[in-house]
């Protein structure tokens, strides 16, 4: 369920120009905004990143130069 947000104390120029990005991608202020945060809450933080990416290495051991080849060749056979 959503809920809602306050954020004081934005200064004037911050706004305007959040505003005015709003614009340019023809949403509302508030529409522009919640996608954002949607965005931000999103992306994944660098420690959480760097976990996904240490358990996609031990899944998938990283392959030499020469392994990779070798299967490229192999494949052509």
């Amino acid at each position: 369920m959503p809920v809602s947000i306050t954020i004081r104390n934005v200064p004037d120029e911050v706004r305007d120009e959040l505003a005015a990005r709003a614009a340019r991608s023809g949403r509302s202020l508030q529409e522009f905004l919640s996608a954002e945060l949607v965005r931000i809450a999103s992306t994944p933080t660098p420690a959480k990143a760097a976990a996904r990416g240490r358990l996609a290495a031990s899944v998938n051991p990283a392959l030499s130069t020469d392994e990779i080849v070798a299967a490229v060749h192999e494949g052509r056979r």
